[in-house]
């Protein structure tokens, strides 16, 4: 081990040892790594200090200035509160709403950062227990707040948590704001802290929020006359212990929708997430429970929603009648076939309207664009990029959905981050145009593969935890970008390699064009001849890089998809052969 980033993280640990301001438990816990023989977990501990990354902070709970704690939430407010006051001076009714989701810690967390904000002058609206991550969204929009922060890990495993900053637009915070907050974040010291709110400045909020949020969610429904001719649409509903647990069955409800199932074991709010091995709906095993309940109700989908409800995922019947889980490619892009198939059939395309992928999402969400005659603008992964795409636009164009392939999308722009209430709203609509034309969603998805070409998605994620992983994830972008940059993937000739660091797209010539992109992003992609795309990018919130690869494949009729799928796959293990994944 490294003895120089021994003695400095054991230089850090002792001040939090001699520090007043911290309690004895967590004195304990920072005694018991630094007499620990193995020295790992004191450097993961305090190697570094947590940063805002795409999702703002996100770490393991416990003592450190690597981990998730009291105090680094503290620490991260005061400095938030600091870059507030800064960016509004002279404001006198400055505001911030302040939200949670299921989490361990997590009420005690936004206590701590609602008191934090109200001691420096600023109004706090404090929801009064768990709610979604878009609710919070609508409500920094709805009660003109000047930035909000809900403390939630999203769907990681239960030993984290996080805290997403947002800005006036209901956004989480881009450039210049969240490096501007960085900047604030690090000149404070836990000593510099004002930890006694003021309680004459934390208003609860709660029901009326919820009901103009619901109100709102309404506005993404695109047909209500086929809900009212299947309303009877028999829906499983999974909260997986969080935060969708009653608005998501309320708005079902609001849309007209008459029998939907809950999981019971799942209604639980449960920060240790007992029924599964993750609370991640991308991962099948999390789908479990619901799809049990969903054969036994004879259910026509099933659904679930992460923690803190804004990613979901579908579970709908293939032709033998089992469960097929959908991937986030394929909801996204049924998302963005329904939304402007039935709009034009309604009349309600005026010829302003756009859609928003992220770069690393299926390019046949493109190709139903292109066709339909709908814009499509590709951004960076992250739903603050598809918020600001949203806002640049505002007035000029009409945003009808985005989304991306880690199960998020936002089909309305009330909110400014992925909803799942009112996209599982959406998808049982286009569920129940499917039935009401004597069609699955598994039929539907078949139709779209059909006219638009089958490709066949796929994502790896390479874990390599603790600062040893931070460093072996960082060499492997600079090989990628030298002396391993592949010149073949599958055995298809690379034509274009676009470096969004670097902002340029070479072809196999060696010409470079410029990319036209707000802000450079550690981000690789290559094309090749066959029309494989592969993309990758170390994640912003967890400890991995991630490959996401693309692969055409034949598929002349529905009972080819299996062999599609297969053949996708063999091309998929040859990409990952030829980068060594």
């Amino acid at each position: 081990m490294d003895k120089e980033l021994i003695t400095s993280c054991e230089v850090k640990a002792k001040e939090w040892l001699s520090s007043p301001v911290y309690d004895e438990q967590t004195k304990a816990e920072v005694r018991a790594m630094l007499e620990a023989e193995d020295k790992t977990a004191l450097i993961d501990a305090f190697y570094q200090t947590l940063e805002f990354g795409t999702g703002g902070l996100r770490g393991i709970m416990g003592a450190g200035t690597n981990r998730m704690n009291r105090y680094i939430v503290g620490a991260a407010t005061q400095g938030f509160a600091n870059y507030i006051l800064k960016a509004f001076p002279g404001r006198q009714d400055l505001a911030v709403v302040v939200g949670h989701d299921c989490r361990n810690h997590g009420r005690e967390f936004a206590e701590t950062v609602a008191a934090i904000f109200s001691a420096n002058g600023i109004k706090v609206y404090l929801f009064e227990s768990l709610r979604p991550t878009p609710e919070i969204s609508f409500a920094i929009r709805q009660l003109k707040a000047q930035a909000g922060v809900n403390v939630t890990a999203s769907h990681n495993p239960k030993e984290y948590n996080g805290y997403k900053a947002y800005w006036e637009d209901g956004a989480q915070v881009l450039s210049p704001h969240d490096t501007g907050i960085i900047d604030e974040v690090n000149k404070v010291r836990v000593e510099d802290v004002k930890w006694t709110g003021n309680p004459d400045l934390i208003q609860i909020i709660g029901g009326e929020m919820d009901w103009d949020y619901l109100q709102a969610v309404r506005e993404a429904m695109v047909d209500q006359d086929v809900i009212l001719r299947q309303k009877d649409l028999n829906i499983v509903y999974t909260p997986l212990h969080g935060t969708g647990r009653v608005i998501i069955p309320e708005a079902l409800r609001s849309w007209g929708f008459q029998n939907i199932h809950v999981v019971p074991e799942q209604m639980v709010i449960d920060g240790n997430f007992p029924t599964v091995v993750s609370p991640n709906p991308e991962n099948s095993e999390a789908m479990t429970l619901g799809m049990k309940l969903g054969t036994k109700l004879n259910a026509d989908l099933v659904i679930a929603s992460d923690p803190d409800a804004d990613r979901l995922a579908i579970v709908c019947r293939n032709p033998k009648g089992e469960w097929e889980i959908l991937n986030g490619n394929q909801t996204c892009m049924m998302f963005a076939w329904y939304i402007i198939a039935n709009k034009k059939k309604l009349g309600q395309l005026r010829g302003n309207e756009f859609l928003v992928k992220t770069i690393v999402t299926t390019e046949l969400i493109k190709r139903i664009a292109d066709k339909n005659g709908v814009e499509m603008m590709d951004c960076y992964t992250g739903f603050k990029w598809i918020a600001a795409l949203i806002r640049e636009n505002e007035g000029l164009k009409k945003y009808i959905g985005g989304g991306e392939e880690s199960f998020g999308f936002l089909p309305f722009d009330k909110v400014r981050d992925k909803d799942s209430p009112a996209s599982i709203c959406l998808i049982c609509e286009i569920a129940a145009w499917a039935k009401d034309n004597g069609k699955t969603l598994y039929d539907l998805l078949m139709d779209i593969y059909l006219e638009y070409g089958f490709t066949m998605n796929h994502t790896v994620n390479v874990v390599r935890p603790g600062k040893t992983g931070a460093d072996e994830i960082k060499q492997m972008m600079v090989d990628f970008r030298g002396a391993k940059a592949p010149k073949t993937l599958g055995g298809s000739k690379v034509v274009c390699t676009k470096d969004y660091l670097a902002l340029t797209a070479t072809d196999a010539e060696g010409k470079s064009v410029k990319l036209d992109m707000p802000a450079t992003s550690n981000v690789l992609q290559w094309f090749t001849e066959d029309g494989t795309k592969v993309s990758v990018r170390p994640s912003g919130t967890e400890p991995k890089i991630k490959f996401y690869i693309e692969a055409p494949a034949t598929m002349e009729c529905p009972k080819c998809y299996p062999a599609a799928c297969a053949e996708g796959m063999d091309k998929v293990k040859a990409v990952c052969k030829d980068l060594g994944i």
